[in-house]
């Protein structure tokens, strides 16, 4: 059994928001507080330590507590640069990466992905929730970016991007992984749905 406290927690808030007009995602307000402080406190009971990956306003980030590392790769390299950050300043076993933009997101969301590491001795474990398609058919898909992994991959991930790799998917499948579904009775269909526009974020700000 892996103990929660071994599991550092990193928000992922560093990317460029280019489909909200280049607006800061992380610092947008969600029922009353920056997505990435919403994100921070529903990941903040759930793991031990935490840190926040940002790489603009790192002063305004750095008033939610904890402390704030930008990308060690240039040029907004997408979230394998979040997760070698979060990686290089791990303090404990296991990370667990969130993105800012999917304020929904499971509150036992460790818990299950710690379980099934220990259960299957994974690498990295990742997440599978509820997604619409263009019908609006809700169908189970990965999400990548809610990822437990073993920070002993450090040197692996630091191989692959030297190499100019960036894909997530192009990575784990190089280590043991392991996948959770979280669709089961009691679970939220929009655990997982993300805010990349203004639009999509108010709509979520819209549910129960």
């Amino acid at each position: 059994m892996i103990d929660l406290h071994d599991i550092t927690g990193l928000v992922l808030a560093g990317g460029r928001g280019t489909r909200m007009g280049g607006l800061d995602k992380g610092l947008q307000p969600f029922r009353g507080l920056p997505l990435a402080q919403h994100a921070l406190q529903r990941l903040a009971p759930q793991v031990g330590p935490c840190l926040l990956n940002a790489n603009r306003h790192l002063d305004r980030y750095a008033e939610f507590g904890v402390p704030v590392r930008p990308d060690s790769l240039d040029g907004y390299a997408g979230p394998l640069a979040g997760f070698l950050t979060g990686l290089d300043h791990c303090s404990t076993p296991w990370l667990l990466t969130v993105p800012c933009d999917t304020p929904l997101f499971p509150r036992d969301l460790a818990q299950r992905l710690a379980q099934a590491a220990a259960a299957t001795d994974a690498e990295i474990v990742l997440a599978a929730g509820p997604e619409a398609d263009a019908q609006g058919r809700l169908q189970l898909r990965a999400q990548p970016v809610f990822c437990l992994l073993r920070a002993s991959l450090l040197s692996s991930l630091q191989r692959f991007t030297q190499a100019g790799g960036r894909k997530i998917d192009a990575w784990t499948a190089q280590h043991r992984c392991h996948t959770v579904a979280f669709d089961l009775p009691g679970d939220d269909p929009l655990a997982f749905a993300n805010a990349n526009t203004l639009d999509e974020l108010h709509a979520l700000e819209q549910t129960p």
